[in-house]
């Protein structure tokens, strides 16, 4: 990936309809050069999926929590149950004092109560901790502009 790429990359994570035009033209390619570089970037799996970005507020999901989760057995086989529960957002298996990290958005504490009873029941579970956010300072994506390979190869 070069620079090119990269500022592509931001571009789309900015306004993922741009068209190939405006894009080209903001990283200095024509509509073709940039369509082609979006296409095997994708091939490539470096952009995954194309989604629109949903304020999770106005769809019911106002309440955010992080949720450790204990074990008493190896968790990396449960991926199906946690993927089945639609409030879990995220998750995943951590090193530490606990077994797995899920973010869980709902519209209500009564309605977060709840997935924690869910996720309690999942085989090999054996307790949970929740952190409620109270307010989010910034959410954001990775950063396609830099590279850490670079920094490590500048740092030589």
């Amino acid at each position: 990936m070069d620079h090119i790429d990269r500022a592509l990359l931001a571009r789309l994570q900015q306004d993922a309809t741009q068209s190939y035009a405006v894009l080209g033209k903001a990283v200095g390619l024509s509509a073709g050069a940039a369509h082609e570089r979006v296409r095997k970037l994708r091939e490539r799996g470096v952009i995954r999926r194309t989604a629109a970005e949903v304020d999770p507020a106005a769809v019911g999901g106002g309440v955010l929590a992080y949720v450790t989760v204990d074990s008493t057995s190896w968790m990396g086989d449960s991926k199906e149950s946690f993927t089945a529960l639609p409030e879990v957002l995220e998750a995943h298996i951590i090193a530490g004092s606990a077994s797995v990290l899920v973010k869980v958005r709902t519209a209500t504490t009564e309605q977060l109560q709840d997935v924690l009873r869910r996720i309690y029941a999942i085989d090999g579970v054996s307790g949970t901790q929740a952190t409620v956010v109270l307010e989010t300072f910034f959410e954001r994506q990775v950063s396609p502009l830099t590279d850490p390979r670079a920094d490590a190869d500048d740092r030589l």
